[in-house]
């Protein structure tokens, strides 16, 4: 085995980041090089070539002096570019077809529950009352989403399809047809005034910190069917100001909000978010990693990158995604 060795870490929780699943296969698809499961197996750490992490302990990719390309195995680079220690070499980020489609999956569902009064239909339920409301067609809503990279895009295409009005704002420039893109903070006003239903897929970086406040929300538009305006954030946690969501949701500026991602994970046990009323929660599984898919996708990377080729989806260490 004279190519270079992979070194595998993986700290999860849940059964999908099963560290000795992700070693499996990986050994399927990597059968011509060495992987290594840290911290259990014996290897020289000159030999490492090639890293593929999800929340590595800060300092631990530094142990490995030949080190050359750091593959994340999930879409959030946030932890990864926190890390004073971590090598000077590209950084690789997830975008498959699998990871893109759950989390349209995810988008769309929580967009058409909130515009299909689930929340309202699911208390009539429990207390046995049968009365319907009038519901509005989708063109009534307008969708904004906060992020139009890869996912942020193919969910805009989505939710298009199925009549809603959908636009977007993305910190650089976009063209995405059928969709009203917004750029920059000189536009930002313009796309939150005609949101009814605020979709954030933003990366986490210094500048959009805390960005989902209430500064933000008081300028949603208010004018729909749905009267207040709707949270969904699918982006990360670290992008909402969780006190600032609660006294919202309790004072009317915000009518209901979908969250799958928190500033603390596990979501803690008594956090308001698990029992208040106006709010669905999901435990950071919107678009989980499909081992099968990203192992394949970490493979043909390092492949094309040993014939010479370029790397896909290098983070820019300026931009923080």
């Amino acid at each position: 085995m004279n190519k270079g060795a992979l070194a595998l870490i993986v700290k999860g929780g849940s059964a999908n980041w099963s560290p000795e699943r992700w070693k499996g296969r990986f050994d399927d698809v990597c059968s011509d090089r060495g992987v290594f499961l840290l911290p259990d197996a014996p290897f020289d750490p000159a030999d490492i070539h090639y890293a593929a992490v999800w929340k590595p302990a800060h300092g631990e990719l530094a142990a490995f002096p030949n080190l050359r390309v750091i593959f994340n195995l999930g879409a959030g680079v946030d932890a990864l570019m926190a890390d004073r220690s971590l090598p000077n070499v590209p950084l690789v980020r997830v975008a498959v077809d699998d990871l893109t489609q759950r989390m349209t999956e995810y988008v769309v569902l929580h967009v058409l529950m909130h515009h299909r009064q689930e929340l309202y239909l699911r208390a009539c339920q429990r207390e046995q009352r049968w009365e319907p409301r009038s519901q509005w067609p989708a063109s009534a809503i307008s969708v904004g989403i906060m992020g139009l990279g890869t996912l942020g895009a193919d969910a805009a295409a989505a939710l298009q399809r199925l009549g809603f009005r959908v636009s977007g704002w993305s910190r650089s420039q976009k063209q995405i047809e059928g969709i009203e893109c917004f750029y920059g903070g000189a536009q930002l006003d313009a796309f939150l005034q005609r949101t009814n239903i605020l979709v954030c897929l933003l990366p986490l970086t210094p500048d959009t910190r805390h960005v989902l406040n209430r500064g933000l929300f008081s300028k949603l538009n208010r004018d729909s069917p749905m009267g207040a305006p709707v949270l969904i954030n699918a982006g990360r946690g670290g992008l909402q100001d969780e006190a600032d969501i609660l006294q919202c949701l309790d004072d009317g500026t915000l009518g209901a909000a979908s969250l799958d991602v928190y500033a603390n994970e596990p979501l803690p046990i008594g956090s308001p978010f698990w029992t208040h009323p106006k709010i669905v929660l999901t435990p950071h599984n919107a678009a989980d990693t499909d081992p099968d898919e990203i192992s394949k996708y970490v493979a043909r990377q390092i492949e094309r990158f040993e014939a010479g080729g370029a790397l896909e989806n290098v983070v820019d260490s300026a931009r923080g995604y």
